[in-house]
């Protein structure tokens, strides 16, 4: 199992690249705003998969 993950593993030095190079492509004020668009697309679509679910009667009897 950890043969399978390994090649996942993200160190310190790889985050700190990230970082660095987020906020050369984006610079410091736009990531205040792509994380709040980003926190609200994921809100909206955990409330869309809630409305999606059918709800289930206790009292209704499953024949098969």
């Amino acid at each position: 199992m950890n043969a399978v993950l390994f090649p996942l593993a993200i160190g310190p030095w790889q985050i700190a690249l990230i970082v660095v190079i987020v906020l050369l492509l984006f610079g410091g004020k736009k990531i205040p705003e792509l994380m709040r668009g980003l926190g609200s697309g994921i809100k909206e679509f955990k409330d869309a998969s809630k409305e999606d679910k059918p709800e289930e009667d206790p009292n209704k009897i499953d024949k098969k």
